[in-house]
């Protein structure tokens, strides 16, 4: 790969674009300020971690193409850097940039496990399975230090309710115990995010998240540890990683992945700005042939929004690579597939805790 002088390393955007939504929202203050630096500090680019203390943390999923009904978020705003992120599009709504803000300025929100709680407690809910997370990471480094996400799966366990974790770090294996216990009784699903098994590549796409090595280990200790995990291959780079469909489901396999999921990028909003920067600073020779591909994959645009087609994308290229997954799963993972979430438990527990009180 060729890497142009300009290239900032250690991050994954390069540039940090003006937010459409700043002159309304930076007017409001709704954050309460907690500022630490990381031992990633890197003089004007260190992370701040932002407290917030919203009134609710579950998000009905509207998205037919996503199967959950719920997400939760304990975090904004993600360390890892993954420079194709279709989730930087949010950090404007907090008045913050998707480029270097969204990597940089993480919003912590540190009643998360509470309102959790609140929620699940409530007579009228129906357990559901919830997607942990959907807009973040939730084992970030931020976890390291405030460690919200244990507190919400202990609520998870606490009232025997459903929950699918994904993640590329490799910080899950902290709470081997808590998922142990919920893997027990049918209540989650792990998947584990490989982009590609190179990680020359990895360090660009990914430059703060787990190595490739890291995450294959992580996704056998959980298999071994009675887990159901599943390794979501997303997104697909037309130009980058499409090469990799078999050799990865083959490694995945083989460490004990029930299944493998793939979405096709998409670079809506401020992500295209950010993503054409960083390949032409990244890989200038490469750039046009990317995106071009890209492009091909969504009728010409770099993005897509419309339900049904944006993961999946159009074309012979995405249909090439779609039968690549076909073939590999029949070879790979033939009679595979992850148990059904346990949705009768979470009533009766949540019943015992109520008479508690």
């Amino acid at each position: 790969m060729v890497k142009s002088q300009q290239f900032l390393k250690g991050r994954g955007a390069q540039i940090n674009p003006t937010s459409k939504y700043e002159k309304i929202v930076r007017s409001q203050e709704p954050l309460d300020w907690a500022l630490v630096a990381d031992e990633w500090d890197d003089g004007e680019l260190k992370t701040q971690y932002l407290e917030t203390h919203p009134k609710t943390i579950l998000n009905k999923v509207e998205s037919p193409d996503i199967p959950a009904e719920w997400s939760l978020n304990p975090y904004q705003g993600c360390e890892h850097g993954c420079i194709y992120c279709y989730a930087r599009n949010t950090h404007p709504y907090w008045g913050y940039s998707a480029g270097l803000d969204f990597e940089r300025k993480i919003l912590v929100k540190r009643n998360a496990a509470q309102l959790l709680e609140n929620e699940l407690k409530k007579k009228n809910w129906k357990a559901a399975p919830i997607m942990f997370a959907g807009n973040t990471d939730i084992y970030q480094p931020a976890e390291q230090k405030f460690k919200i996400t244990r507190e919400c799966l202990e609520v998870f366990w606490k009232y025997r309710h459903p929950v699918g974790l994904i993640t590329k770090n490799s910080l899950i294996l902290r709470d081997l115990d808590l998922l142990e216990k919920l893997a027990s009784e049918n209540l989650c699903h792990v998947a584990i995010s490989i982009t590609t098994l190179q990680e020359e590549l990895r360090q660009y796409l990914e430059p703060r998240t787990a190595t490739v090595n890291q995450r294959l280990k992580t996704v056998e200790t959980l298999s071994r540890a009675g887990i159901p995990t599943m390794v979501m291959m997303a997104p697909i780079i037309p130009g980058l990683n499409d090469h990799e469909v078999l050799p990865l489901v083959k490694a995945v396999a083989e460490r004990g992945a029930l299944t493998v999921g793939h979405t096709l990028v998409r670079l809506n909003g401020d992500v295209a700005t950010i993503f054409e920067d960083w390949i032409r600073k990244a890989m200038p020779d490469r750039a046009d042939r990317v995106l071009n591909r890209i492009r091909d994959t969504h009728g010409g645009s770099l993005g897509a929004t419309r339900f049904g087609n944006r993961m999946r994308g159009e074309g012979n290229i995405a249909e090439i690579i779609h039968a690549q997954f076909r073939v590999a799963k029949e070879k790979y993972l033939k009679d595979r597939k992850l148990p059904p979430y346990n949705l009768d438990l979470h009533e009766r527990h949540k019943s015992a805790q109520l008479s508690l009180f």
